[in-house]
């Protein structure tokens, strides 16, 4: 099924309006076709990322490429995060919760606070404990499940 520009706009680049859940189900379903195979190319490359200057060379080709990807990579992510926002804000208010666009931030905010406790925490172990990795790794968990359940599985309210 092919989808035009003008509904590419409203569901990702506005949060005003409504979606139901199997709209919703779709959208988030598009953004996670988008951002997976990033995630991927990523995964393959961050060990590259690990340059000591101290053994290594000055220059070395694929960390020059890892850090290349990275800056692509976290500007998909910011654009996926804000479509997500957008998309799930329409859903929220259809099922009449407030505020949605507060609402619709949670799971990326989430998602932003763990990605950085895991990239920090091996870089000040001594001062920051794994057991807050755990804790970011387990709100992001619970929120998730909330949206999912809420926005996935709820049905919509009656206009």
């Amino acid at each position: 099924m092919a989808i035009d520009a003008e509904r590419i706009r409203f569901l990702y680049r506005t949060d005003q309006g409504r979606v139901d859940r199997a709209t919703w189900l779709r959208g988030v379903g598009a953004l996670a076709a988008v951002i997976a195979p990033f995630m991927l190319v990523w995964t393959a490359l961050s060990p590259y990322t690990e340059h000591d200057l101290t053994t290594d060379p000055f220059f070395k080709p694929m960390t020059a490429v890892a850090y290349a990807f990275v800056i692509i990579y976290a500007f998909v992510v910011l654009l996926v995060a804000i479509s997500f926002v957008n998309l799930s804000a329409k859903r929220f208010r259809d099922l009449g919760r407030t505020p949605p666009l507060g609402l619709a931030s949670l799971p990326p905010f989430a998602a932003l606070i763990a990605g950085a406790t895991h990239w920090l925490q091996p870089r000040v172990a001594e001062v920051m404990p794994i057991y807050w990795v755990w804790g970011a790794d387990a709100a992001l968990v619970a929120v998730i499940l909330w949206t999912v359940y809420e926005l996935g599985f709820k049905e919509s309210q009656a206009s």
